[in-house]
C-alpha cells in the first residue's frame, strides 16, 4: 500500500522526467537546472522521510537502485565525480539525488546548492558524451536488473 502526504511535492508529483517506475520507488530526471543535466533522483513511492525507515530488504533494493544509476553515469559520461545525496531537509519524503559532476559546471567543485564558481557558455547537456534521452535508455536498461 501507498502512503502519502497531500502537502508532500514528492507525493503529489513525479519530481521530473519520469524515466522508470516500480512499486517501491521511482527514477526521474531533474530538468529544473540546465546547468546540471545529468542529475537523476531516485524516489521512494511511500511517504516515508528517514532511509531507516525502510526494511532491510527495501533499503538494499533502494541502494542497488541509487548504484546502478551512478554506474550508468561513470560509464557514459565519464564526469569528474558522481554526487550522491539524501538530505531531506526541504522536502521530507525520501529520496537521493545522483548527481554527473564535471570540472566544468558552473558550480564546481561546490555543491549545486552552493555558489556558482563561473559562468558557463553555452548549453551544459551539449557538453555530455551522449545525449540526455539515450543516457535516460541506458539508465532504464540498468534499473532492469533491480528488483523491487
Amino acid at each position: 500500500m501507498t502512503l502519502s502526504h497531500a502537502a508532500c511535492p514528492l507525493c503529489r508529483d513525479s519530481g521530473g522526467r519520469l524515466v522508470v517506475q516500480t512499486p517501491l520507488w521511482r527514477v526521474v530526471r531533474v530538468e529544473d537546472d540546465a546547468n546540471f543535466p545529468a542529475f537523476y533522483r531516485l524516489i521512494w513511492q511511500d511517504h516515508v522521510a528517514e532511509f531507516s525507515t525502510l526494511t532491510p530488504a527495501e533499503r538494499t533494493v533502494c541502494m542497488e537502485a541509487v548504484a546502478a544509476i551512478e554506474r550508468v553515469l561513470l560509464a557514459q559520461l565519464r564526469p569528474t565525480k558522481v554526487n550522491l545525496a539524501s538530505l531531506g531537509n526541504v522536502v521530507p519524503h525520501l529520496h537521493w539525488h545522483v548527481i554527473a559532476r564535471f570540472e566544468w559546471d558552473s558550480h564546481f567543485p561546490n555543491p549545486i546548492w552552493g555558489a556558482r564558481q563561473r559562468e558557463v557558455s553555452g548549453e551544459a547537456a551539449a557538453r555530455l558524451a551522449v545525449p540526455l534521452t539515450e543516457l535516460d535508455q541506458h539508465v532504464i536498461a540498468a534499473l532492469a536488473g533491480v528488483h523491487a
